[in-house]
């Protein structure tokens, strides 16, 4: 935060000297206006993340996606990943419920690089309309492996750090 800080204000020294007041100002209000747009969307994702925490059975998904699933949850992470709609408001607070309610670190992981990989949204939106049909697909081949690769390199990068189970 306070590299962060320190940058803002850099910028905002940096504007100021350019554009004066009224420059510092009009960039002030439209992030205000932009941050008016997005918090609905987090609010929204946060409880669609709290609800599914809620409402997913914990032994099934512990089941599923916990870390005895095998090669089986981290096939199920993929897909569900590969399906999920929405951004990275929805995407997240998905993820943090499925950890919340058994599944395990491998499958999340999964399911987090397939829905930046291969999801469905972007490839139906962008992909297919402005590269086409043969480039859409071969880019889902052949990112295929990846999340399952990236989720079996977590399990096993969290069974060596924490040996005992869950982190404190």
């Amino acid at each position: 935060m306070i590299v962060i800080g320190a940058l803002v204000a850099i910028c905002v020294a940096l504007v100021w000297r350019r554009d004066g007041i009224d420059g510092v100002f009009n960039i002030l209000t439209h992030d205000l206006l932009l941050f008016g747009e997005i918090i609905p969307r987090v609010l929204a994702g946060c409880l669609l993340g709290g609800f599914i925490a809620e409402i997913l059975p914990h032994d099934k998904v512990s089941r599923s996606l916990g870390p005895k699933s095998g090669l089986k949850g981290l096939l199920i992470g993929t897909a569900f990943g590969a399906i999920l709609p929405g951004g990275p408001f929805t995407a997240y607070p998905v993820a943090a419920a499925l950890l919340t309610v058994g599944a395990d670190f491998g499958a999340t992981i999964a399911m987090v690089v397939s829905w930046t990989l291969i999801g469905y949204g972007r490839a139906v939106a962008w992909e297919l309309p402005i590269l086409g049909t043969d480039f859409t697909l071969w880019r889902i081949v052949i990112s295929l492996p990846i999340p399952v690769l990236a989720g079996w390199l977590g399990r096993v990068v969290f069974v060596r750090m924490y040996p005992k189970g869950e982190p404190s």
